[in-house]
């Protein structure tokens, strides 16, 4: 006669859970997968138990939808390969798993509406108090994905930005570079506040704390090539420049490089280049880029999998997590040792 230890060992859950869920315990926070997979093994092994119901019987699970709540417009997604691949992500995720997506874009004239009736809620970009207090009306199944909160008030994933900027400029540091600049963008959430950037406070700490010359070189824009271009062009326009450049973006470096190329600066001899995300192209650039990969289809998937598990604290009220994964430098032709003038 089988066991609640053996359902427990091949289902994967406590006995605990085995008990609660053979005994029809609402009150038990597992998903619905879950409670088949175990109905399913018990059915398997003939498992009778007293204080089993009558009737095992899976619960039917509803298709879930899933909202994606997109901050850049459509056209501008396509322009920023950053917030796409988080999308991508999420999308991935909900077909592997049969859960349906509905994509809105902020920009979208009544983009609230699109979202209402869903399971839960995928918020990519960066969002003001107002508008998350309208996304908390929406679901309590939520989570912001690319945004740091102050507090840990709401439910989020972010990238160990710190650490990668300490790791990038510490590598810079360890080929002799003394002089570092820094080509940023500027983003702003819906009551016009600039949003706070982790990269550019760190960069500065930092350098600070290593003696890096650092603040003539500094700008920011928009996250675009264009803007990468025209920034390179205003410090090459100062007529000193510093031996090593970190981007905030792998785009802003693209537009920077060929700036560089134009007026005969050649990368890495005359000035090392580091960007930021590893899009594609970054490899196959002239020469190829060292930058930071930012996982971010893994970002999409982690938040698609925190709401349809519901991998959430329960005790006397829910407890909002914030997940933080990590980066990592890829180390390609762009940087070098320093020249000696």
């Amino acid at each position: 006669m089988s066991t609640i230890r053996e359902i427990a060992s091949i289902a994967g859950v406590s006995p605990g859970a085995v008990s609660r869920i053979l005994n029809q315990d609402k009150t038990l926070s597992v998903s619905d997968a879950t409670r088949n997979r175990v109905f399913s093994v018990a059915q398997e092994l003939k498992y009778e138990g007293r204080k089993l119901k009558k009737t095992v019987r899976p619960i039917s699970e509803k298709q879930k939808t899933f909202g994606i709540l997109q901050w850049y417009s459509a056209s501008q997604e396509l322009e920023d390969s950053y917030y796409l691949s988080i999308r991508m992500g999420v999308e991935k995720y909900c077909m592997e798993n049969n859960i349906l997506v509905r994509r809105a874009f902020k920009s979208d004239s009544d983009y609230i509406s699109s979202l209402d009736d869903i399971d839960g809620m995928i918020c990519i970009g960066k969002f003001g108090q107002n508008e998350l207090s309208c996304f908390q009306k929406i679901t309590d199944n939520y989570i912001l994905v690319d945004m740091q909160t102050e507090r840990i008030s709401h439910p989020s994933i972010t990238v160990d930005f710190e650490h990668a900027i300490i790791d990038v400029i510490d590598y810079l540091y360890h080929l002799g570079h003394r002089k570092i600049g820094y080509l940023g963008g500027l983003e702003y959430i819906d009551d016009g506040q600039l949003y706070f950037e982790q990269r550019k406070a760190t960069f500065e700490r930092y350098c600070t704390r290593l003696k890096i010359e650092y603040k003539p070189y500094m700008l920011e824009s928009a996250y675009s090539i264009e803007s990468g271009y025209e920034m390179m062009n205003q410090l090459i326009g100062r007529k000193t420049l510093p031996t090593a450049l970190f981007t905030a973006s792998d785009s802003l470096a693209l537009g920077a490089m060929r700036a560089l190329n134009e007026h005969k600066i050649k990368v890495p001899a005359d000035l090392s280049l580091v960007g930021f995300n590893n899009i594609d192209a970054a490899a196959y650039s002239t020469p190829p880029l060292t930058t930071v990969n930012a996982p971010t289809q893994l970002m999409g998937a982690c938040a698609a999998n925190f709401l349809a598990t519901g991998n959430r604290l329960h005790t006397s009220k829910t407890v909002p997590l914030q997940m933080i994964l990590p980066c990592q430098l890829i180390k390609r032709a762009s940087c070098s040792i320093p020249q000696i003038n």
